[in-house]
């Protein structure tokens, strides 16, 4: 169940929070050819100074940084369509410049990702990873 974290130095709506989290799981979901319902996002709010990226130096232009724990066996092609499209969402969402956004993904085993019901098995193509 990937778990994708977004930190972002500025006050957020709640109404733009919902949207971009159904943009992310649409993309997520699309690249990464799996289903939506394991996937869990995280949207935190910092203030201007609150998160920095060494680059930047205009932060009050926007800050981004994401960190995306996924089950390997993704291609390259795949991760880099699917950071690109995070910094696309963030960029047209609240207009951060891409310059200022730094994504690291991270791979775990399936067996790494639990549910109450069942941990998930490794990723596979085409998968419904909720599926019996």
């Amino acid at each position: 169940m990937p778990h994708l974290q977004f930190e972002i130095n500025r006050h957020l709506a709640d109404a733009e929070k919902r949207a971009f989290s159904d943009e992310v799981r649409k993309l997520f979901a699309e690249t990464m050819d799996t289903g939506t319902d394991h996937i869990s996002i995280s949207i935190r709010e910092f203030g201007t100074y609150n998160l920095s990226i060494g680059r930047v130096k205009e932060p009050q232009r926007g800050v981004a940084v994401v960190n995306a724990d996924i089950r390997a066996g993704r291609t390259i092609e795949q991760r880099r369509i699917l950071t690109l499209g995070f910094m696309e969402l963030l960029h047209r969402t609240w207009h951060i410049p891409k310059e200022h956004m730094y994504v690291t993904l991270t791979e775990h085993k399936g067996e790494d990702f639990h549910l109450l019901e069942k941990y998930l098995a490794s990723w596979q193509e085409g998968e419904d990873p909720l599926a019996d």
